[in-house]
This record gives structure tokens, C-alpha cells and sequence, in this order.
């Protein structure tokens, strides 16, 4: 896993800028994904606990909209370059570089975590494991939103995304290993966004399940395809 966090969070130093100018006000012409944003940061404050982690946050300004919505949020990336950005672009909000593997959280001190896109580049059999990760420093009740490229096809679909290789997923296999890290997934968007890629964009809330509902473990029954 080390091998290729390191190639994505190189293949990201590359695109700094221009990811921020393409990316900084996207959510203007996406409802959908706003809406669900909108929705997962009311969720979150209804816990209680309005801490949230914006889990591969790239130039921050889903961790800055997070903010404006009422969570006490800070952004994690891989990409030095990109932490940087955040860093420059929102001096009043925390940026930690830092795997999505070993997130730099304590056990169950998030009220929400937020993982827009950040999952797409990860090989499907290494997938449990970061959620797994995310369920770890999650309060019991904390939500999860990920957004991803949907497939309607049986299995994973290896892409070339323009940054670095990408994966599309079945949207009810997704679901399925959220399940096994320990998740509830219980409400689900996908929508058509013309792209180019020809993909459907998915996005998945999910609540941390009781304890005694099973461990938090990043198996699932899942084996992933031989690429």
C-alpha cells in the first residue's frame, strides 16, 4: 500500500494548481453532490459531535465548505503540494499531511468523515483496509459520506484518470464493504454526470454501527479481480 500512496500523492504534487483552479468552486454546478454534502454536515451536527475529517482533501475547499456549515473540520492529504495549498488558501483551518491508512485521529473522536473522491485511486483489495480506518476514528453513531465513480457493471472497473489510475465500483459491492468495516450504510445518491468517462457518480452516508452489532474489521467476504 506504501508503494502506491507514494505514486498517487507524487502524481497530485504535479497538478497543484491547476486541480485548485478547476476544482475550487465545482460544487456550484454539482447539486447533487452539494446536496449531499448539505445533508452529511446536519447529520453530523446532530450527533453532538461536530468534529469531521475531510479525508483526502486536496486544496481544501470541501474542508473550508464543511467549516461554513457548522463542523469543526480539518482536511488530510497525502500530497505535500496540496497541504500546502490548503494551508496558503485557508490559514484559520488545520491541513495534516498524512496517509489514509494511518489517519493522525484518536479511536472514536469524529463525529463525521468525509472521503469525496479521495478513495478512487486505491487498488480494489487494499479498499477495506482504509475504511476500516476511517470506522477506527469514528464516535459511535459518526457518519461516513464517500463519494465515488459508480459502475454498473459486476466489478470494479480499472480507468485512466487524468491525474493517475483510477477505479469505478459497483455501487451495492461499495456498499457491501462498508458493511464490513463495521458501517450501516442507509442512504445513497447516483446520479448521471454526463461525463465524458461515461461513469455514474455515487455518494454513500453511512453510520458507524453499535458495537455490539460486530468488530470493526476491514473483511467483508469481498476478493477482489485479478487485473
Amino acid at each position: 500500500m506504501a508503494e502506491h500512496q507514494d505514486e498517487t500523492g507524487a502524481a497530485y504534487d504535479g497538478v497543484v494548481e491547476l486541480y485548485a483552479s478547476l476544482f475550487a468552486d465545482r460544487l456550484e454546478t454539482q447539486p447533487f453532490a452539494r446536496a449531499m454534502l448539505t445533508t452529511f454536515a446536519e447529520l453530523v451536527r446532530g450527533t453532538g459531535n461536530a468534529r469531521a475529517a475531510d479525508v483526502g482533501c486536496g486544496p481544501g475547499h470541501l474542508t473550508a465548505m464543511l467549516h461554513d456549515l457548522g463542523l469543526d473540520a480539518f482536511g488530510i492529504d497525502i500530497s505535500p503540494g496540496m497541504i500546502d495549498h490548503a494551508r496558503r488558501a485557508r490559514p484559520a483551518l488545520r491541513f495534516d499531511e498524512a496517509r489514509m491508512e494511518a489517519l493522525p485521529v484518536e479511536d472514536g473522536a469524529l463525529g463525521g468523515v468525509l472521503a469525496h473522491y479521495s478513495m478512487i485511486h486505491t487498488p480494489p483489495g487494499e479498499l477495506p483496509a482504509l475504511l476500516a480506518e476511517q470506522a477506527r476514528v469514528l464516535a459511535q453513531g459518526g457518519l461516513l459520506l464517500v463519494s465515488f465513480f459508480a459502475t454498473d457493471g459486476p466489478e470494479p472497473v480499472r480507468f485512466d484518470h487524468k491525474v493517475t489510475p483510477a477505479y469505478s465500483w459497483p455501487v451495492d459491492r461499495f456498499a457491501e464493504l462498508l458493511a464490513g468495516a463495521g458501517l450501516t450504510p442507509f442512504a445513497r445518491l447516483i446520479h448521471d454526470p454526463a461525463s465524458e468517462r461515461g461513469f455514474l457518480d455515487a455518494h454513500l452516508l453511512a453510520r458507524l454501527a453499535p458495537a455490539s452489532s460486530g468488530p470493526r474489521t476491514s473483511g467483508s467476504g469481498y476478493s477482489p479481480p485479478s487485473e
